[in-house]
């Protein structure tokens, strides 16, 4: 298991979700509400990234990476000058889950659509997740 560098692309569009504490929550009939929090990380976070109009060539080294990290029990890591460009710099950690311990997989194949000869745009899609120890 090791991390794999994300292409050094910049992507022209991002979403994040920081995920949530896994918990369940209990109703009584009364109404009373209880929760069970089970740990103090975070897991399932989301990571969205659009690479607007990019080169066929551009687009198959995310394929490629998606090649090498999905049938694996690899992760993807990003660096500022990739998953995080443009964030400052209290924002970047999250985005690359640095402090977290989640590690970003695939939660979908790339999703690649012709614009125009040559020219692409993919949308792909991360979860972060904690590994058993």
């Amino acid at each position: 298991m090791a991390a794999v560098a994300f292409p050094d692309l910049k992507p022209s569009g991002r979403s994040y979700n920081p995920g949530e504490y896994p918990q369940t929550e209990f109703k009584a009939l009364n109404g009373a509400t209880t929760r069970m929090l089970y740990g103090n990380r975070r897991t399932n976070a989301e990571l969205s990234l659009d690479f607007q109009n990019i080169s066929d060539s551009e687009a198959a080294l995310i394929l490629a990476n998606y090649e090498r990290v999905a049938p694996t029990a690899d992760w993807v890591s990003f660096s500022t000058a990739t998953g995080a460009v443009g964030a400052g710099s209290t924002l970047a950690p999250y985005l690359l889950e640095s402090a977290s311990g989640l590690r970003w997989r695939y939660a979908a194949p790339p999703s690649v659509s012709s614009v125009l000869p040559g020219i692409s745009t993919v949308q792909c899609r991360f979860v972060g997740q904690l590994d058993a120890a």
